[in-house]
């Protein structure tokens, strides 16, 4: 277990997948994180199916170890109660359209004034500047106005990533600039109030085809599974599948020569350096794909490895969940994929179980009472 965060305690007003990710992280790393949510229950536990245990499965991926009560802060008691959490809490996080705290009596700089060691965190679309900054959006919306579409699926028809990288992103620079905040007001004493945008958090993925436009101009365009600044990178068929190949230097790509017997490929003047690869890069990966064709995945994985030529096997979700490499990692436990890090060797462990619906409402109210009596008035 990873307990860095022990003794901090964290008030989540998020739903969704975003907000929940930042504090399921928090969770894992040792904070106790009490989940507030309206009497409907966060939205997101009826994103289903698969449900499991009366909770989509999305839901229990990132509310772990929290405890859930229910609040209707439109009500002066749920406000009071919230009130009373926010006072003794480390780091609050919330994720309502910008606007809606402050509404609520809730709001950052209310909080932050009232309680100036608090870390106060907003999880929003926009960011809640610029013209469109409250107004509401979720993963497939930013991917798509921040150019991720643009850029993914097979050349001539973007799509959305499969994956809520927005999301996921935006929660990890919100635990960034959360452990931040906790390091200043360990310095200073000082909190303070924290902005992540999940438009921010998109544009930040697409930095280096925005940097390359600004270079010289050129628009970047979906290229399936090919990697457009390398050639060949991609995906190849095989005699039984698919293979990702990924040689990333002109010594990586005369090795995967000699494993494919291109050894014409190898002396061509229009291979040899990476630019040439990249001009010519059609014709090479039909080449390439002619040659893996005739071959099964395991013995290009094999042979490939040999040679010290990165390259992976296309594998589904169940493929994953049952691959020698997945089991060893330990990354898999139960039904969750715990954080992808480890810690002097240890990694963060399971946080706790799934929160039912107000489980905790009595506790946490017991908590309050005792929290006021052990920190500062």
């Amino acid at each position: 277990m990873i307990d860095c965060l022990a003794g901090v305690r964290v008030l989540d007003f998020t739903q969704y997948l975003a907000g929940p990710t930042c504090t399921q992280t928090l969770a894992d790393l040792g904070a106790d994180v009490v989940k507030v949510e309206p009497p409907a229950g966060d939205a997101a536990r009826a994103w289903g199916p698969p449900f499991r245990g009366g909770d989509a499965a999305l839901f229990r991926a990132v509310n772990h170890g929290k405890r859930s009560v229910v609040l209707d802060v439109s009500e002066d008691a749920g406000l009071q109660a919230a009130l009373a959490l926010a006072a003794r809490a480390d780091v609050l996080v919330e994720s309502f359209r910008p606007g809606v705290m402050d509404r609520l009596g809730l709001g950052a700089e209310a909080l932050t004034t009232r309680h100036p060691a608090l870390v106060y965190a907003s999880i929003s679309a926009y960011g809640g500047r610029g013209p469109l900054g409250a107004e509401p959006g979720f993963d497939a919306l930013l991917q798509a106005h921040a150019g991720i579409v643009s850029v993914t699926g097979p050349p001539g028809h973007p799509v959305r990533a499969g994956v809520s990288v927005v999301d996921t992103g935006t929660a990890l620079w919100a635990v960034i600039g959360i452990l931040g905040g906790l390091r200043e007001r360990e310095r200073t004493g000082r909190g303070g109030h924290l902005r992540a945008s999940l438009f921010e958090a998109a544009l930040a993925y697409n930095a280096y085809h925005i940097a390359g436009f600004l270079a010289d101009g050129a628009v970047a365009r979906p290229r399936g599974n090919a990697f457009p600044l390398i050639a060949p990178y991609g995906e190849f068929p095989t005699l039984d599948g698919r293979i990702v190949i990924a040689p990333a230097n002109d010594r990586l790509f005369q090795r995967l020569c000699r494993v494919l017997d291109l050894e014409d490929e190898a002396r061509d003047e229009r291979f040899v350096t990476n630019p040439a690869r990249l001009a010519a890069r059609d014709e090479l990966d039909r080449a390439v794909a002619a040659a893996t064709r005739a071959r099964t995945t395991a013995e290009l994985l094999r042979e490939l490895r040999r040679a010290g030529v990165p390259c992976a096997p296309v594998l589904d979700i169940r493929e994953v969940c049952d691959d020698a490499q997945t089991r060893e990692s330990g990354v898999l436990v139960g039904d969750r994929v715990l954080p992808p890090f480890t810690w002097d060797g240890r990694r963060p462990g399971v946080a706790g179980a799934v929160p039912g619906l107000g489980e905790h409402d009595a506790g946490v109210a017991e908590d309050t009472r005792n929290w006021r009596n052990d920190g500062d008035s």
